[in-house]
């Protein structure tokens, strides 16, 4: 996962940073299949001197993708700049070895994927069977700083009901072994497949998180606590919350609004948690439903009323969403940023309309993957 210091402030008056990890797969241009280049790549890779200054690449699960890893930011023009900027070195370096970086949630074509060569990842395939052998998905992950402990455990008890939407708004994996899933996000379906993913219970301090984590770990269920896959989780090694349930974005400007998005949640929930405003006490089984709703339909169909648990169009969910922080958008100067992008997205569709879209013209996966390629390293001309 990421290295880079995602540190900052959550504290009252400050604004908090952000950061993101984005996983991109690694094909073939003239096939469009994965190839397992990571490894070459990382080898010719050459790493900034101050790895806090830019964005990095890093090795993940399956040497079928790499992850780009931004330092954090306080203004979403400048963690644009970087998501933009980390694409493009992506795409350069696998260029260098004869492949393309592409942001895709899984590959349209079929891949048999090959793992790292490390010794943990090892003991994972060993462990977890097919579920680790097919894991080949690729998602978008976002820090976002918090002031102590107390603060990150009150946010995740009072953000998981919006998470859901996040599946929607970032929902780029159609496809699956060259097939047609219906699901406008199936790397959600298949990333739940591992025992420890999914939305957490209300827990209310942090001995309770850590308490939970100890206690998942002492199973032997979850190997450590790097597998503790949570929706949302407090990072393990930075001052953040890390929100990790959306679907890597097909456009870079689609990135930048999840991230707008995801520190307006935090700062709201934070907010409320010191009004001392309590949690919605919303089942967890509720929340998997209302991510299983997410994932099937994207934007193009209901998703589930965070308020009520009905399903609704999912354009009323959207709006609901941006209401809900708009006060902290507002303050943070975010808002108008954020209500272009949703615009933007709401015409443009979301990567899974994209590619779909892609196919049904040209009726070829290869095609699918070609143009995924593109518009990895395509941005607003703003």
């Amino acid at each position: 996962m990421g290295t880079q210091d995602h540190g900052g402030t959550g504290s009252p008056g400050r604004t908090r940073t952000f950061g993101i990890e984005e996983e991109l797969l690694l094909v073939d241009p003239g096939k469009g299949e994965p190839v397992p280049m990571a490894g070459a790549l990382l080898d010719l890779y050459v790493r900034p001197m101050d790895s806090g200054s830019g964005p990095v690449l890093t090795a993940e699960f399956q040497q079928e993708m790499i992850e780009v890893v931004t330092p954090p930011h306080p203004t979403m023009a400048s963690l644009e700049a970087d998501i933009i900027a980390g694409r493009a070195i992506a795409d350069r370096a696998a260029q260098d070895v004869g492949v393309r970086a592409a942001a895709l949630g899984t590959s349209p074509l079929p891949c048999d994927p090959h793992p790292v060569r490390l010794r943990r990842f090892a003991a994972m395939a060993e462990e977890y069977g097919l579920t680790a052998r097919e894991q080949l998905t690729c998602g978008c992950h976002i820090h976002v700083s918090v002031a102590s402990a107390e603060e990150g455990v009150a946010v995740l008890d009072r953000i998981r009901v919006w998470l859901p939407v996040l599946i929607a708004l970032s929902a780029n994996s159609p496809f699956w072994h060259g097939e047609d899933t219906g699901y406008a996000s199936y790397r959600s379906q298949v990333w739940s497949r591992w025992p420890t993913a999914g939305p957490l219970e209300i827990l209310g301090s942090p001995d309770a998180y850590h308490q939970l984590v100890h206690d998942m770990v002492s199973t032997g269920v979850a190997l450590d606590e790097g597998m503790i896959y949570f929706d949302a989780r407090l990072s393990r090694h930075y001052p953040t919350v890390e929100i990790r349930i959306a679907d890597v974005c097909l456009r870079p400007w689609n990135t930048v609004l999840l991230a707008g998005i995801a520190r307006g949640l935090v700062e709201t929930a934070a907010r409320e948690w010191r009004a001392g405003i309590e949690p919605p006490a919303v089942p967890t089984t509720l929340l998997r439903l209302a991510g299983w709703k997410a994932s099937r339909w994207g934007l193009r169909g209901e998703l589930l009323d965070p308020h009520t648990h009905r399903p609704v169009p999912a354009l009323a969910v959207v709006n609901s969403l941006v209401h809900h922080i708009h006060e902290a958008l507002e303050d943070i100067g975010d808002l108008q940023r954020v209500e272009e992008l949703v615009d933007d997205l709401l015409k443009a569709g979301t990567g899974a309309v994209r590619q779909l879209e892609v196919l049904h013209r040209t009726g070829d996966l290869e095609d699918v993957v070609d143009d995924a390629a593109n518009c990895t390293l395509w941005a607003p001309n703003r």
